[in-house]
């Protein structure tokens, strides 16, 4: 039985540090998101240089060297301990890998824009007092009526670079053809204001419900008494693991006896949003919908 030992060591070990290494991979993402959301680094050191940069090479050594070690682990007895422990590597860096790989595709088939609203000829306009607010975080985005992507875009994002926002986030929201290819819209819906018979101030209760709901933090609280004919709820929400803050405005106004509520989201840092603000306005104006008896049309 002593004898059996030996003859797995240098397998054994080296299937336990592939484990180790895998186990380390994912704690390495882990600490990249939660490093930058408690503000030990900046957000282009969390996500740019430890997610983006060190972290698919970590993930390959990790699945490298769990593949080495599982191979070696089959050559010859005692294969049993050595094998479990090179499969768990395995399992585990092949499922940050792949996490990877779903990330970039992802950011690959979403615009690189972070500013989305539902109504670009007439744009959702942030209070003063917001946009003190984003200045003093440093937001590295401005709030523009008619932002246009950069021009360095065009190297992730062919063609895009120098256009409008709204043009680009118009076709995303629809099926298109590119160069001879079908594309799926990149939204579950149109980015579409809404229509309530409600009065105003119902449907800005209701606005707030929602908001609270989702854990936001309100900036700014719409008015709700009967006689208003325009407000705006203004909210910032956090994003889970980094802690990004976007900005959000909700606008609700009378129109003709009909109320309309138009609704921006905008990042304040970063290019590409990976869809998150077009998510939550989507999100929030299909439940404000369904809640409110809302449509699309007037």
């Amino acid at each position: 039985m002593s004898e059996a030992i030996p003859k797995a060591g240098w397998r054994l070990k080296l299937a336990g540090g592939a484990l180790a290494l895998s186990v380390i991979a994912v704690l390495w993402f882990i600490a990249a998101a939660l490093g930058t959301k408690m503000g030990l680094w900046s957000w282009q050191f969390g996500l740019g240089t430890m997610t983006i940069g060190w972290g698919p090479k970590i993930a390959f050594v990790a699945t490298g060297l769990a593949v080495v070690a599982l191979v070696l682990g089959f050559t010859k007895a005692p294969r049993t301990k050595p094998v479990i422990l090179s499969l768990a590597a395995l399992l585990i860096a092949l499922m940050v890998l792949f996490r990877l790989i779903g990330f970039g595709a992802q950011a690959a088939s979403l615009p690189p824009i972070h500013d989305v609203q539902t109504d670009w000829s007439e744009p959702v306009r942030f209070s003063e007092a917001l946009l003190a607010q984003r200045k003093s975080a440093d937001a590295m985005n401005p709030v523009e009526d008619e932002p246009v992507i950069p021009e360095a875009a065009d190297e992730r994002w062919p063609g895009t670079g120098g256009r409008l926002v709204s043009e680009v986030q118009e076709e995303a929201e629809h099926e298109r053809t590119v160069d001879g290819e079908t594309v799926p819209p990149a939204y579950d819906r149109p980015i579409e204001p809404l229509y309530f018979d409600q009065p105003v101030s119902q449907v800005a209760e209701l606005a707030v419900t929602l908001a609270e709901k989702r854990g936001w933090d309100i900036f700014s609280r719409p008015q709700t008494d009967g006689e208003t004919e325009q407000t705006v709820l203004e909210a910032t929400a956090t994003t889970g693991w980094f802690g990004f803050k976007d900005d959000i405005a909700v606008r609700i106004r009378d129109m003709d006896g009909t109320t309309r509520v138009d609704m921006r989201s905008i990042s304040r840092v970063g290019l590409s949003d990976l869809g998150a603000n077009a998510k939550r306005v989507s999100d929030f104006l299909t439940e404000l919908e369904d809640r409110g008896d809302g449509r699309l049309e007037p």
